[in-house]
């Protein structure tokens, strides 16, 4: 998520993971989870994902969740079914705050086609009791077709930076992540002619999709998922990073490799019983920072789960530790990144 301003401090409270414990993911409405997007707003924690008419989920903290409803009650907008014959759903939200409105970026698309496009929806507020509280679809923000665009027009992460000009980067193989700078006034590209700037690829047509995008202690993180999603226990995803002194990069690795080149140093990979944990997204609170991603349970027959672990940074790089295994403890409202 792009970040905000703090307008109080939470007082937070996390039980690790530990020794033989039994590790578990969060409790609530966390199956069938993909692509998970986070954000905080006025006391409460919300998750929008991947599946028809984008669910919503929301909890007090980050350890129990509900289902509070959907972005597209009636499935997608027109406009997505329209201009992507095919398309089920709709995939890979962000949700974030700017210029005093949430946004909510969301993709059209179908398996395996660069006939894509992104979207996004406006709303002012995201508690449902709010009498403002009403998603207005605002229609494409650019789109993918072979043979036009070097990118494949999903996944979706806006960005606001230090010095508030806001950044929409997106990509899933080809040749892989791109970005374009936002009007922060309407969420849309600055202009048509704003420059579309290559920041990560894999030769060959390996698997990059998923950005990310954080700044932490003065320097900008983009986080991407490399290898296959979505085959339960067979899923080999796994989430990766590099760093750049400036929103637009040149991003590399813990090593120095350009993220350009295929760099990226891996921050969670697969384990016996968590399988292909990626398409992260990533919440910074005043009590440490959270990693927020999706992963196959072995032990329940690969069922997608939401999971939840806290970050160490370690040498300017970011650690992710075992599942958060305890609420989070959240007694006054923040605007978090």
């Amino acid at each position: 998520m792009i970040q905000h301003n703090r307008r109080r401090v939470w007082s937070i409270f996390v039980l690790a993971a530990c020794g033989s414990m039994p590790i578990f993911a969060q409790i609530g409405a966390i199956e069938r989870v993909h692509d998970p997007a986070i954000i905080a707003a006025d006391g409460a924690f919300y998750v929008f994902c991947t599946s028809r008419g984008i669910p919503i989920r929301r909890s007090v903290d980050l350890y129990s969740w509900e289902q509070i409803g959907q972005v597209f009650p009636d499935g997608s907008p027109t406009w997505a079914r329209e201009a992507i014959p095919g398309s089920r759903g709709l995939w890979a939200p962000h949700i974030a705050f700017f210029h005093g409105h949430y946004y909510l970026y969301y993709s059209a698309s179908t398996f395996g086609s660069q006939r894509s496009a992104i979207g996004v929806a406006v709303n002012e507020t995201l508690n449902p009791s709010d009498a403002r509280y009403r998603w207005q679809d605002q229609g494409m923000v650019l789109d993918s077709a072979p043979g036009r665009t070097p990118f494949n027009a999903i996944d979706p992460a806006a960005f606001e930076d230090k010095d508030k000009r806001v950044w929409l980067a997106w990509g899933s193989f080809w040749q892989g992540i791109y970005m374009t700078e936002l009007d922060p006034a309407t969420g849309k590209r600055k202009s048509a002619d704003s420059p579309l700037i290559h920041l990560a690829e894999r030769k060959g047509y390996t698997a990059i999709e998923a950005p990310y995008l954080i700044e932490h202690d003065g320097k900008y993180y983009l986080f991407v998922s490399f290898d296959q999603c979505c085959k339960g226990v067979q899923s080999t995803y796994r989430t990766m990073v590099g760093r750049a002194d400036r929103v637009t990069g040149p991003y590399v690795d813990d090593r120095g490799k350009p993220m350009l080149e295929g760099g990226a140093m891996q921050v969670l990979a697969g384990q016996d019983r968590w399988k292909g944990p990626g398409h992260n997204s990533f919440i910074q609170t005043a009590a440490g920072d959270f990693l927020v991603h999706h992963t196959y349970d072995a032990q329940r027959n690969g069922t997608p789960v939401l999971q939840i672990r806290p970050v160490i940074w370690e040498n300017g790089w970011p650690k992710a530790g075992e599942p958060i295994q305890k609420g989070i403890e959240i007694p006054h409202s923040e605007q978090s990144k």
